[in-house]
């Protein structure tokens, strides 16, 4: 038989599934409910900041647009880098003119920005956290105070310390009846969603392995060479983030974190502990010129979850290798496709034996065309609980898939088991006192003589990555 082919070479991101679908997601998710004004008085509707103006900042906006649960309207921007923020206020202004007011007195920045373009919106208002994940207790603990509901990207934490300090964040902001969302798209995946159900129902049995892969070529910024002259080493690693532990995790955090989130809660648990192996194969770019990056070219880790079962995740950022990015479920009954192609691609499917023969299909998801974009579906929840003013907050859970992720990450770069409890326990913050940087601090991440900065060493280095 023809098997079923769910390892497409190619995967759709935010902003082609804002062209596929954006018309039809424009629908109001409260279809024939009378809205009510979020703020009374002139000006109904909510105001968006956006802190961090690269592409997933600039896509989020769009998808609070086409969200269409009720009016919002960009007011202000702020990020460190100029010509970042001129690019995302002109791509938003030529797409969503009617949407945007933003005169340059309201676009910020510096470090400091992000007070000041949050400092333009009203309580109850929304603010848009899509800068690097190191930042983003410094500007969920300004939004809390400011009495702002909080959209903010993954990963929102990159080593313990900011960990145990985002969950306590978390709990004053659930106290202030703060709505928050996490950009972690894939727990609002219709088909997702569907197939959880029909996990916790039996229809797979017990689950028994579960695997994830993303494997392709460089993307981002994964990789970075020795810095130019006319920037500063601060500013470079905030520049290529995916480069460097510090600011994102590098890129096991920042690119795996959706399929190993949507596993454990395929799982319905929390993996316990992990250990793994991974190695630079390529130490030079195609010129000639060094990498002075921290990231592995390929990651493989072994998860354990509390009643033994296992995670198996291998992440792979190399050129001319095959191409594949799905996750797999493995139960006494069958398995299933959670994603075909990405970090949810559509179809999910469960097949009677753990061959995928067309044959053995006994469940393919069929998401309707307007709710089929997971990123619009996760605004349109976010905005529906502010309009109704019900709970909604992700940040617990956006810190522990975080936390999960990272536990994975260490073991690699260090050799080690490491455990949930160790990884959240762990002291080393490594990049202390981003409240207080300016333009002209020292960079978190200091090169050696040799131009080089630190990179992980496993077996050497066994009780930090770096």
């Amino acid at each position: 038989m023809e098997p079923v082919d769910s390892t497409n070479n190619r995967w759709p991101n935010r902003r082609e599934f804002l062209i596929q679908t954006g018309r039809l997601a424009a629908v109001s998710a409260l279809a024939g409910v009378a809205l009510p004004h979020v703020h009374g008085g002139e000006g109904g509707g909510l105001r968006l900041a956006l802190v961090g103006c690269g592409g997933r900042g600039t896509g989020a906006v769009g998808d609070a647009i086409h969200a269409g649960v009720l009016p919002v309207k960009l007011v202000a921007m702020a990020d460190v880098f100029r010509d970042r923020l001129q690019s995302s206020y002109d791509s938003l202004q030529r797409q969503f003119a009617e949407h945007v007011d933003v005169p340059e007195e309201r676009r910020f920045l510096g470090f400091d920005a992000y007070k000041h373009a949050m400092d333009c919106l009203r309580p109850g208002d929304v603010v848009i956290l899509t800068t690097p994940p190191a930042f983003r207790w410094v500007h969920f603990t300004y939004a809390i105070q400011k009495g702002l509901n909080v959209f903010m990207e993954k990963p929102v934490t990159v080593d313990g310390p900011t960990s145990r300090r985002m969950l306590e964040l978390a709990k004053q902001s659930e106290a202030k009846g703060l709505k928050c969302g996490v950009g972690l798209m894939s727990r609002h995946s219709r088909a997702l969603q569907e197939l959880a159900q029909r996990v916790r129902d039996g229809e797979l049995g017990e689950i028994i392995l579960q695997r994830g892969y993303r494997m392709h070529g460089p993307g981002g910024y994964f990789a970075s060479v020795a810095k130019p002259p006319d920037i500063s080493h601060l500013l470079y690693q905030v520049r290529r983030f995916h480069s460097f532990i510090w600011a994102s995790g590098g890129c096991f955090s920042d690119f795996y974190i959706h399929i190993i989130d949507h596993l454990a809660w395929m799982k319905g648990a929390w993996p316990e502990r992990a250990q793994g192996l991974g190695g630079r194969h390529y130490k030079t770019d195609p010129e000639g010129r060094p990498y002075v990056d921290q990231n592995f070219d390929v990651y493989s880790v072994e998860y354990t979850y509390p009643d033994g079962t296992k995670m198996l995740f291998d992440g792979r950022c190399m050129t001319g290798c095959r191409d594949l990015y799905a996750s797999y479920l493995h139960g006494t009954k069958g398995m299933a496709v959670a994603s075909s192609s990405g970090d949810c691609g559509l179809p999910s499917r469960i097949f009677k034996s753990q061959r995928m023969r067309r044959s053995d299909l006994v469940w393919e998801s069929n998401v309707p065309q307007d709710e089929s974009n997971p990123y619009i579906n996760e605004w349109r929840a976010l905005l529906t609980a502010i309009v109704k003013d019900q709970p909604h907050n992700e940040v617990e859970r956006g810190v522990m898939a975080s936390v999960v992720t990272s536990m994975g990450r260490m073991a690699v770069h260090t050799g080690q088991e490491i455990t949930l409890e160790e990884m959240l326990n762990h002291d080393h913050e490594m990049a202390p006192g981003l409240d207080q940087l300016t333009y002209d601090s020292p960079a978190p991440l200091q090169p050696g003589p040799d131009g080089r900065y630190p990179v992980p060493e496993p077996g050497r280095k066994r009780n930090r990555e770096y």
